[in-house]
């Protein structure tokens, strides 16, 4: 790959995470805005194409901050050629939102011995699309959130997700955590939270933790209670995780962080300053994770992999 190639390539991964770093400057997570928008109708989920298929991984962020910032309340997005072809326009003057595409391909190169080899190159790319609210004509589903559930059958849904998991859970004490050595989740009692939706939130950041382990997906937790960096990594992408299981059960996630995560922004702060790609790497461990808890499930996991 040429340089003029790299360039573009890394200043995507720079000017997104820079964007997430001036939120997180100012006390915001802006993975959580999306609940703070105030769009009236309760309904919380991932931002969707226009076929009604989610967004995964980093551009959930994206797109949420984007929604967030301008006060959108429609999930929907789609690009230009999109919306003509659902009989829709763009209205003039509308700024359109950016979201990335990676992949790899494959370039053929001599090695020291002179053999020929194949090496899988990943790239980045970046495309705008603009949100159903902005634009003009579209048919009449694509300019109507869908009604809220029943909080009641989304907390049953919940509860069912994460059995169909098999996971160990127990319950007691004041705390909640994953513990790699005895394979299970800790969770305080039922009654001691605030409602529903603040267990299922917490349960969600536990058992993103909870897929690291070797047999499941494999994230390295060796050095979660030795090294501070590496344990604020993992915080990032269980919380990362629980925004995106939250919204696919239809449940808003806890506001404010647990006092016991809150001193991670600090940490965050500095890994995002100093490594440019790491909240891309967090959010495709975070989508992994998410993707992995519905493979459990009953049915296929709704959640591709794909971005």
């Amino acid at each position: 790959m040429s340089k003029s190639e790299e360039k573009p390539r890394a200043d995507i991964y720079a000017r997104i995470t820079d964007r997430i770093v001036a939120e997180l400057e100012k006390g915001v997570r802006p993975w959580m805005q999306p609940w703070r928008s105030g769009s009236g109708n309760g309904s919380v989920t991932r931002p969707l194409r226009h076929n009604g298929l989610p967004y995964s991984g980093m551009n959930v962020l994206l797109l949420w901050s984007e929604a967030a910032a301008q006060g959108f309340s429609s999930p929907v997005w789609m690009t230009f050629k999109q919306a003509l072809e659902l009989g829709g326009a763009v209205r003039k003057g509308e700024t359109g939102s950016m979201v990335v595409f990676a992949s790899r391909f494959k370039k053929t190169e001599t090695d020291a011995a002179g053999d020929m080899i194949d090496r899988e190159v990943p790239f980045l790319k970046s495309y705008t699309v603009f949100n159903a609210e902005q634009i003009d004509g579209l048919p009449a589903n694509y300019r109507n959130s869908e009604p809220a559930c029943d909080p009641i059958e989304r907390i049953d849904h919940a509860d069912r997700f994460f059995a169909a998991t098999g996971a160990v859970l127990r319950h007691g004490g004041d705390r909640a955590y994953y513990s790699p050595a005895t394979d299970h989740i800790q969770m305080p009692p039922f009654a001691t939270f605030r409602d529903g939706a603040s267990y299922v939130a917490t349960l969600s950041h536990e058992a993103t933790h909870w897929t690291a382990a070797p047999h499941r997906v494999n994230r390295d937790l060796s050095r979660y209670g030795k090294d501070r960096s590496e344990r604020a990594r993992e915080e990032l992408i269980a919380e990362l995780g629980s925004c995106f299981l939250c919204a696919d059960l239809g449940i808003v996630p806890e506001l404010e962080p647990r006092p016991d995560h809150a001193s991670y922004l600090a940490s965050w702060l500095a890994v995002l300053s100093s490594d440019k790609r790491f909240i891309f790497a967090a959010a495709a461990h975070a989508q992994r994770a998410a993707a992995y808890l519905h493979g459990l499930q009953p049915q296929t996991g709704l959640i591709a992999e794909a971005a």
